[in-house]
This record gives structure tokens, C-alpha cells and sequence, in this order.
């Protein structure tokens, strides 16, 4: 058994050796908390739940760290205009991006650091990095030196001379264009903490290089984020932590976007769509599946025909776990292990969509065993499918999802007490033999959306695919 990865430095798969056997560390970069999370966020952090449920499957004992930038440009602008304090904008929004973390059924980290607990840190790997001749403080603000660095531009595959360096405001002092900010002197106004350099802000960069540092130590497995964090965020902390000393990530692995009319799903595009929106629309089950069974390295093109398709397609494998379990009696718990064919497609890079179609193969031979009344066989189908669901955090029997129901569960109630009324109809005429009138109940019901299933227990109604 051996678990491959893409690894962006490498530019090719490689077969995963932890730096500690049996264990496994990744940092993720998380929410930068100047707004409430959209799906094209959330993906981010469900495509690496999926990583860190699969290493934990296969043994691994996982430490995952994903980080909250609570202080930067954006939320310092979003604090003038709206006349707040800039940490209320921050905590309210990471309430919001834990909120749809949790909606979607995301595992919390085990360490989840926020920028401004690690000033500290900060300080210290700045103070190292002038003192290596990598950074040189003016006017305040604190830059690091790309030229000190022969590794530069390596993840990313740039020409220095090439080279594009996105600044922020009032970056003063430079040396060298291309250099980047690790430390922001403050402006009036503005949040800043005490340093050897003057009172002043973190950059964005810096935070997680310190922060890794803290709870992975000099070295660890797996460094995540989406593909727009490569340059410069990823190369600039790669950069601050190597020439500080430490041998930081061993692998890089970086998701694709969620994407409308092609272009990345982003706030400043005015083409978000919200999570804590979303979830009203749409079971957050459905939304995981949705988001979560692509391959994490492929683009989501956003529509609300896929959404309708991932519902359709989720509403197979579940009213196949409904119905065994009712022909079973009883809770089928999940098998202890994985079909193989499953375990190989995880292991390729996360094969996820690959992984899916065993899940379906598996389904559907459930489905003729239910149909020709071998029980034994179909619950031996369900444990499987229960397992697979599992690593991808999909099994709707499972705890987390327990009391999720089908879209309007405020109206679930009245809708199945009219529902049922149509039902006796229908029960009725069955009993009088007038099958043409039941079956003319069945038909409209269809008709309104609603599926009729005949279970051991009587009939069972559900909602279906929208139309």
C-alpha cells in the first residue's frame, strides 16, 4: 500500500514517505476572514478533509493545521468603510467559514491558529532572516531579500526577471521591487503591534511560514491551499522559511477553483455564491458531494444543472441505504475494510471520481439482489458502500448527518400529513383492486415531485430530483 500524490514542486506524482513513519502532518491554508465564505472557499477545506479522512484510514496517525488570517489589508479596508472594529469583522466571519465547514460535514483541525496569536513568532523569524542577510528593515516595514535566495521562483516555475511582485500600499524603501513585505509599518488608525522595528503589521506571507513553524516544526509531509496561492504566497513562504533554516513542506498540494462563466468564483467578480445561502437551498449533504467528489485537482464549472445532477446521483446511493436498512431490521454497520478497487483509486492521487464509480458499481449490485429478495447479499453491499461513504464523509447514516432530511424539513411535517392522506387514497383503491386509480395517484404524485416506493413497512415517499 502506498499513497501517491501531485506534488506541484515536483511537477509529477510521487509516492508519499512520511517523515515519520505511521504519521502524517499537513497545514492548510485556511480563511483569510474579511467576508463570509463562499462554496469556492469551503471546496478548499473539503478537499483536504477528504486527504486527512483517507490517511486516517490507512493508519496514519494525522496532525492537520489550517490557519486563519484575521489581519490583513481587506478586513483593515472593510473595518473603515463599515465603521467597525477590524477583529469583530474577522471573528464574525470565521464563525461563518466554521459554520460552513461544519455544515458540510468537515472534520475540525486539529490546531486552527489565528495570525494575530503568533506576533511573537513573527518577530522572531524576521529578527533570524536579517541576521542571515535574507531581510532588511526601512521605513518601518520589514522585506525580504529574493535575490538572498537561489531557491526562488522554484514552486512556481517564474523567471526573476520576469518577475511581477504584487505590493500593497505604502511599501516604502525597497530595494528591489521584486522584494516582498514580511512586516507593514502602521499607518494612523490602522492595528499594529510593537517590534524591534517599530509599531506595525504582519504581511500576509510571513504569518503562515511562523505559524508552520510552531506546530509542524522545521519539517513536515503536506502543504495545501488552491492553485491562486502558489505565487506568491506559497513561493514567498517557502522562501522565508528555508533561508531561515527550516526544510518546511515536503510536498505541495494545491485545488482547483470553483468557477462561473469560466472565471474564478471571487467576491471582487461579484460571482460568489454563499454557503450559508446554499445550505437553504440545498441539503449540505448534496453540496459535499457536489463539491467534494470532482477530482480536487480538476475545475468546477458552477451550475445549477451539476447541483441537480449531484442530487440526483447522491439520491441513488442513499435510497439504496434506506431501503436495505429497512429490509434488514436494523442498522447494517460499515464493513472494516474498503472494496480494493476502491482502495486503489484512493490511493492514485485521491481518485475520488474513480473511487465514486465503485461506489455506484456497488450500489447497483445491491439494487439486483434487493430485486431478487437476497438479503444476505444486499446488506453485505451496504456495509461496503457505508465504508466507502465513510472516507468521503458522505454516509447519511452517519451521526454528523443524523436528522438531515430533504429539503423544507420546517414543512416536512404538514407536507407528510397531506401526503399521507393521498396515500390511504391510493391504499384504498389497491385494496378495492382498482389499480388503474393507484396508479394514477402514484403517477401525480411523481408528477409534483414526490417519489412513491412500496417498502415491507408500506409506502415510503420522497422528494425527487427537481425538474
Amino acid at each position: 500500500m502506498t499513497i501517491r500524490l501531485y506534488d506541484t514542486s515536483a511537477r509529477q506524482i510521487r509516492d508519499f514517505v512520511p517523515l515519520t513513519a505511521g504519521c502524517v502532518s499537513i497545514y492548510l491554508c485556511g480563511a483569510t476572514v474579511q467576508a463570509a465564505p463562499h462554496i469556492g472557499h469551503i471546496r478548499s477545506g473539503l478537499n483536504f478533509d477528504i486527504m486527512r479522512r483517507w490517511f486516517a484510514y490507512r493508519g496514519y496517525d494525522v496532525t492537520f493545521v489550517r490557519n486563519v488570517t484575521d489581519i490583513d489589508d481587506k478586513i483593515i479596508k472593510k473595518s473603515a468603510e463599515q465603521g467597525r472594529p477590524w477583529w469583530s469583522i474577522g471573528y464574525e466571519n470565521e464563525r461563518a467559514f466554521n459554520d460552513g465547514y461544519d455544515a458540510l460535514g468537515c472534520l475540525p483541525p486539529t490546531y486552527e491558529p489565528r495570525a494575530t496569536g503568533h506576533i511573537t513568532e513573527m518577530i522572531e523569524m524576521m529578527s533570524g532572516l536579517i541576521e542571515r542577510g535574507h531581510a532588511y528593515e526601512a521605513d518601518g516595514n520589514v522585506y525580504f531579500d529574493v535575490r538572498s535566495f537561489p531557491g526562488y521562483l522554484e514552486l512556481s516555475n517564474q523567471d526573476l526577471d520576469d518577475l511581477r511582485q504584487p505590493s500593497g500600499d505604502n511599501e516604502t524603501g525597497k530595494r528591489d521591487k521584486r522584494d516582498f513585505a514580511m512586516w507593514k509599518a502602521s499607518k494612523p488608525g490602522e492595528p499594529s503591534w510593537e517590534t524591534p522595528w517599530g509599531r506595525g503589521r504582519p504581511g500576509w506571507h510571513l504569518e503562515c511560514s511562523a505559524m508552520a513553524h510552531k506546530y509542524l516544526g522545521t519539517a513536515f509531509d503536506i502543504h495545501g491551499g488552491g492553485i491562486d496561492l502558489i505565487f506568491p504566497h506559497h513561493e514567498n513562504e517557502i522562501a522565508q522559511a528555508k533561508a531561515y533554516g527550516d526544510d518546511f513542506a515536503k510536498y505541495w498540494v494545491h485545488n482547483g477553483w470553483v468557477t462561473m462563466s469560466g472565471e474564478k468564483m471571487s467576491k471582487s467578480l461579484g460571482n460568489s455564491v454563499l454557503v450559508s445561502e446554499m445550505v437553504k437551498a440545498w441539503r449540505p449533504i448534496v453540496l459535499r458531494y457536489y463539491l467534494g467528489t470532482p477530482h480536487y485537482r480538476s475545475m468546477i464549472e458552477y451550475s445549477e444543472e451539476a447541483l441537480r445532477e449531484a442530487e440526483s446521483a447522491f439520491a441513488r446511493i442513499e435510497g439504496f441505504v434506506q431501503r436495505v436498512t429497512e429490509k434488514a431490521g436494523e442498522t447494517v454497520a460499515p464493513a472494516t475494510e474498503v472494496p480494493p478497487a476502491f482502495a486503489e483509486a484512493m490511493d492514485d492521487d485521491l481518485g475520488v471520481p474513480q473511487a465514486l464509480a465503485i461506489i455506484h458499481t456497488t450500489v447497483r449490485q445491491g439494487n439486483s439482489a434487493l430485486a431478487a429478495d437476497d438479503k444476505e447479499a444486499a446488506v453485505a453491499r451496504l456495509a461496503e458502500v457505508r465504508a466507502m461513504l465513510g472516507v468521503l464523509g458522505l454516509d447519511p447514516l452517519d451521526e454528523h448527518w443524523a436528522g438531515e432530511s430533504d429539503r423544507g424539513d420546517d414543512l416536512h411535517g404538514v407536507v407528510d400529513t397531506l401526503v399521507r392522506l393521498v396515500l390511504d387514497q391510493r391504499q384504498s383503491a389497491r385494496e378495492r383492486k382498482d389499480w388503474a386509480s393507484a396508479d394514477a395517484i402514484r403517477d401525480q404524485l411523481n408528477q409534483s415531485g414526490l417519489v412513491i416506493e412500496d417498502s415491507p413497512t408500506g409506502p415510503r415517499w420522497t422528494l425527487g430530483p427537481r425538474q
